[in-house]
């Protein structure tokens, strides 16, 4: 069975625990003091030992008295990787091959809400779209990792509706940091699920569904640069750190590429989903 890890409130206090079929077992209840949030589970390089403590008890609280949070609470980096499927890169039709090196920005952790909650279509813009992708969390640190050994940085895996602002994304010459960065836009989680061996990232399908709609639909294996490249090359310029949150790209389908677009909207419900992770739902709600 596999372990998920989440971060929540509850009653006002934040707190993690693993989701089970039968709640939610309050692990932050037992173990907070010496590991305050998720992040510091990972950098004690701790999630197997949280996972065997939690399969040996029994849940505290149902799943509907809590309020899902993204599952690494200020991480120090996230960074987001663009045009990693071969039809995305078709999509801009300029004619170019897929570039040597993968595309990347930051967003910032308030750019992103938990599972369950709503992302907020902000006033200025009526172009929220959409984004499904893959998740990985550091867990061990480095610089200029070698792709061999990429694998062996990652601590566990999540789910990303990495949802944009588009016509913000084109506000200036020469950027994307608006667009990707308005508050609440986009949501990961629902939990990590730990890394164990790359069968659960090598070949899985990636769905994303509006109001049960498939609009993306694809599988890692057909990424243009795999996870071990991504994690070479950021690591390369940057030194990673435990807790940092790489989102890794996504497939064709999101609302801009139709004909007329098709922008979220209040009352729509987004489900991103991968074998193996979960399913991350969210509903639209306009900035009040």
């Amino acid at each position: 069975m596999t372990t998920k890890l989440a971060s929540f409130t509850i009653n006002g206090r934040a707190a993690y625990g693993a989701i089970t079929d039968e709640g939610v077992v309050d692990l932050s209840a037992r173990f907070g003091t010496r590991w305050p949030t998720l992040k510091e589970v990972i950098e004690a390089d701790a999630l197997g030992e949280l996972v065997a403590a939690a399969m040996e008890m029994k849940a505290d609280i149902a799943v509907d008295e809590i309020t899902f949070e993204i599952p690494i609470p200020h991480p120090e980096k996230i960074i987001c990787v663009g045009v990693n499927f071969p039809d995305r890169n078709e999509e801009y039709k300029d004619g170019k091959e897929a570039p040597p090196n993968p595309s990347l920005f930051i967003r910032f952790p308030r750019s992103f809400t938990g599972h369950g909650q709503p992302l907020i279509r902000p006033p200025e813009s009526p172009q929220l779209d959409y984004e499904g992708e893959i998740v990985v969390v550091i867990g061990k640190g480095g610089r200029r990792i070698a792709e061999k050994d990429a694998l062996d940085h990652v601590a566990a895996l999540s789910l990303c509706n990495e949802g944009t602002i588009r016509d913000w994304v084109r506000h200036a010459k020469f950027n994307v940091t608006q667009g990707k960065n308005f508050d609440r836009t986009g949501s990961i989680g629902p939990w990590l699920v730990p890394f164990t061996d790359e069968s659960q990232l090598a070949d899985i399908k990636l769905e994303t569904r509006v109001n049960g709609e498939v609009r993306q639909n694809d599988r890692t294996s057909r990424m243009i640069f795999s996870f071990r490249k991504i994690i070479n090359y950021i690591s390369t310029f940057t030194t990673l750190v435990p807790g940092d949150v790489i989102v890794c790209g996504t497939p064709t389908g999101a609302g801009a590429r139709f004909d007329p677009p098709i922008w979220l909207k209040p009352g729509d419900v987004i489900e991103v989903e991968a074998d193996g992770i979960g399913v991350l739902r969210n509903m639209v709600e306009d900035e009040v």
